[in-house]
């Protein structure tokens, strides 16, 4: 196992602009505003051949609200799980009341701890680090995060405490990566952690408590699975904030890195055309679905038949997608989402041979015929696999530029069927048949060739 590295402080300090200067990434949302990180979010370090996992947390010392409360406890969760504690204090701020607290919290620990001193960038490091003596943490270390001075002193100092490893390879980005989207409070947080058992990401009965795509490993009965929890996604004119407008990049972001997208929805607020765009980012990302309607335990028989009436009028065209009544808070259905999301992952990603797909694609025919053209019948000659994740059927023919969408659909449907597919769109393309002759000059046989000399010297003979 790699060792583990917490980045620790008040709010405000730079410990996200740190984790993305060390890991070489923007995963942490970086702002100028204090309570931006909530959830602990976990990268990979690599420097002099050496390796090790680093925590960015929620600022802590500064308790005003409940939500507050659940950052800390995130924060003091990821100091239980580290080998090494990155205390961050702020050179420009000084010395607070706050990091004198925090100092006395952490000693009692039993950590190897490293104070580090940022936002020193046009401060005189020996004066800037003077007053953090006092803290009894040893040397600090100065350096400026957000230009990526004393970053070499710090990941050489931070080797020096950890135990000896080598690289090894990133395990974070193996299983299957799935996705958990919806409208801000829906209970995607809520249902993170239900499917993880323990409390991994803040849950708060606030809209927007998610702000960063939080990338969670988990192991299920033998199944590697990466499970994303995001930020909720409102109507685009009710987005004000900027860092709610870089939250819901990241959200857009991780479907696109997503081989399959739990889609949640509230049993009592119902779908409103803003869910039914952000299923169609999904459709157009190609990306396997499974559908999720949570706070479904309590609701009374007759407005569960108005759900499932609206489900059945609203939701038609992904049909296809497999449908989930669950409890987030109370676990109830939620160990089902499992197996669908194999499911469609194993739709998204089977393999056919041309032979079974063209096989079909006659039968497809015969069943039910291409339109005529100004009087000339649209020939479809032979189909091959294009792609997968999701599956891309590519059919040859003549005129296919005139196929009109209705059949596109017939066919999809037909290959959906045919193949048992589940919970993936698919995609059909068409290319037209090249006449091998076109653009070739004339050529003549051999006996045409020997003719014509025959002839010549015949000519040449007679004068």
């Amino acid at each position: 196992m790699l060792p583990v590295v917490a980045i620790i402080g008040r709010p405000n300090v730079g410990k996200s602009t740190l984790f993305n200067m060390l890991t070489k990434s923007r995963a942490a949302l970086v702002a100028d505003q204090p309570g931006l990180t909530r959830d602990r979010i976990y990268g990979h370090v690599e420097f002099d051949e050496r390796a090790f996992i680093v925590v960015d947390t929620g600022g802590i010392g500064e308790i005003d609200s409940t939500i507050d409360e659940l950052m800390a406890a995130q924060a003091k969760q990821a100091m239980l799980e580290a080998d090494l504690l990155l205390f961050i204090v702020d050179g420009k701020a000084g010395l607070t009341a706050a990091d004198e607290q925090l100092a006395r919290e952490f000693r009692q620990l039993n950590k190897s701890i490293q104070l580090v001193v940022n936002k020193t960038d046009g401060l005189n490091t020996e004066i800037a680090c003077a007053d953090f003596h006092a803290l009894a943490l040893g040397e600090p270390l100065p350096i400026a995060a957000a230009h990526s001075r004393g970053i070499h002193n710090l990941l050489a100092k931070v080797l020096s405490l950890l135990p000896q490893t080598e690289i090894q390879p990133l395990q974070l980005e193996q299983g299957i990566k799935t996705a958990i989207i919806g409208r801000p409070n829906v209970g995607k947080s809520t249902l993170v952690n239900r499917m993880l058992g323990e409390e991994r990401v803040v849950v708060c009965d606030m809209p927007g408590t998610t702000r960063d795509s939080v990338f969670i490993p988990l192991e299920r009965h033998g199944e590697q699975y990466v499970l994303i929890d995001t930020a909720g996604v409102r109507r685009r004119g009710k987005i004000s904030e900027t860092i709610e407008k870089f939250s819901v990049v990241k959200t857009l972001q991780a479907i696109e890195a997503a081989n399959v997208v739990i889609m949640v929805f509230d049993a009592r607020e119902g779908i409103v055309d803003h869910d039914l765009n952000l299923l169609g980012f999904v459709l157009e990302s190609g990306k396997a679905l499974v559908l999720a309607i949570n706070k479904w335990d309590g609701m009374q028989p007759e407005g569960k038949a108005e759900v499932k009436e609206m489900l059945h009028r609203k939701l038609g065209f992904v049909d296809f997608a497999p449908l989930h009544f669950i409890s987030a808070l109370h676990g109830t259905g939620v160990g089902d989402l499992f197996k669908a999301v194999r499911s469609v992952y194993q739709s998204a990603t089977k393999k056919f041979s041309t032979n079974k797909l063209t096989e079909l694609l006659q039968k497809a025919v015969a069943e039910h015929s291409p339109p005529l053209v100004q009087g000339r019948r649209i020939k479809l000659r032979y189909a091959h696999v294009g792609g997968h994740n999701p599956p891309i059927i590519v059919i040859h023919g003549n005129q296919v530029e005139a196929i009109p969408t209705a059949y596109r659909r017939y066919l999809i449907n037909f290959y959906r069927h045919a193949l048992k597919l589940t919970g993936t769109p698919i995609r059909v393309e068409f290319k037209g048949g090249e006449n091998p002759f076109a653009g070739r000059k004339n050529k003549l046989t051999a006996s045409q060739i020997n003719k014509r000399k025959r002839l010549m010297r015949h000519v040449k003979k007679r004068g």
